[in-house]
Order: structure tokens, then C-alpha cells, then sequence
């Protein structure tokens, strides 16, 4: 199980996560609606290069949307392209993308360089 808590200060973002593969895209941009999540809740998926964990977004308690409202544009949900738009609720550092509108894939990636991964191993 692996925790992901805020490199800047220590605040738990999500709760306990098993790593598993992300689903693939679906093709949900001609119906305009939100597609299905990349991962099973409680799962997190590793990008291909490494530098983002992909969530299920309803696994970041721990986040807040972005304080800057251009951060957070989208027509049925947060697009995610004008930077990350989840900043961490204890201290506001900036630590993910959200992705949930009708033409985006429905997902958070936590940025791997903005968070700390506690692993437990499992009994």
C-alpha cells in the first residue's frame, strides 16, 4: 500500500493506494460526457515516464482546487491544461492536474516531484 503525502509539508494527500495499470482511453469526446476514470479507486497507475501517478479522482482528500481561477477553465469539468489546478490543503503547494471535462480523460496525476510516497507493505 502506498500513501502520498506533500513533499513541502508532510500533509497526507490520498490514503492508502495499490499500484495496479491504468485503463485505456476511451473514445467519449463525440457524446460530451465525462469519461470513465483511468483508474479503479483506490489504484494508482505510474505514467510512462515516470514523473506523474494517475488517481482515480475521488482518492486526494488531501487537495484543494487551485486558488487561481484560470487554473481551473473547463465547460463540464477542469480541463487541466493551463497548469496544475489541485494544490495541497495544508499548505496550498501546488502537487496535481485534475482532468474531468467531456473531452479530457477523467483523472488526477499528482505530480511526482510535489509529493513523497510512503509505502507499507501489506499483512
Amino acid at each position: 500500500m502506498t500513501l502520498y503525502v506533500c513533499a513541502s509539508c508532510e500533509h497526507p494527500l490520498t490514503g492508502d493506494l495499490l499500484e495496479s495499470e491504468a485503463f485505456p482511453a476511451g473514445d467519449h469526446l463525440s457524446d460530451y460526457r465525462i469519461a470513465e476514470p483511468r483508474v479503479a479507486q483506490g489504484t494508482y497507475a505510474i505514467n510512462y515516464n515516470a514523473t506523474l501517478f494517475i488517481l482515480h479522482p475521488d482518492d486526494v482528500p488531501g487537495t484543494a482546487l487551485h486558488p487561481d481561477l484560470s487554473r481551473r477553465a473547463g465547460c463540464c469539468g477542469l480541463h487541466g491544461q493551463d497548469g496544475p489546478n489541485l494544490v495541497c490543503a495544508g499548505c496550498g503547494a501546488e502537487v496535481a492536474t485534475k482532468e474531468s471535462d467531456c473531452w479530457t480523460d477523467n483523472l488526477v496525476a499528482l505530480i511526482a516531484a510535489a509529493v513523497v510516497s510512503h509505502t507499507q507493505s501489506q499483512s
